[in-house]
């Protein structure tokens, strides 16, 4: 699963949550745009915010929701709870339990 924060129209960054059924693997994919730009994009689409420009969190409850109005597969959940808990045992889960640690890669279109 990838949550993709690039640029949209009249220069506003676009949020969005791709390849919701890959979900062997999790990471922000960032185009063109300043640190501050993804921040405020992620918080304003309310899945999470910027740590730095090689890290963010992204909150589990609002990926499972923009992901699964998108997955199609009849296990999605099961999967997404499955990968959720591989990430925490990975050590990727945030003190607070609700986020999730990522890593920040660019964009395929950047």
């Amino acid at each position: 699963m990838i949550i993709e924060v690039i640029g949209g129209t009249d220069e506003v960054p676009e949020v969005q949550v791709a390849d919701v059924e890959d979900l062997s693997r999790l990471h922000l994919a960032v185009g063109a745009l300043t640190d501050e730009d993804v921040d405020r994009a992620l918080r304003q689409a309310g899945l999470g915010r910027l740590v730095d420009g090689e890290h963010g969190l992204v909150d589990v409850a609002a990926l499972r929701s923009a992901g699964g109005a998108h997955a199609t597969a009849a296990d999605w959940t099961e999967r997404f709870d499955a990968m959720v808990a591989a990430a925490a045992d990975q050590g990727w889960a945030a003190d607070d339990g609700a986020s999730l640690h990522v890593h920040v890669e660019p964009a395929a279109s950047a």
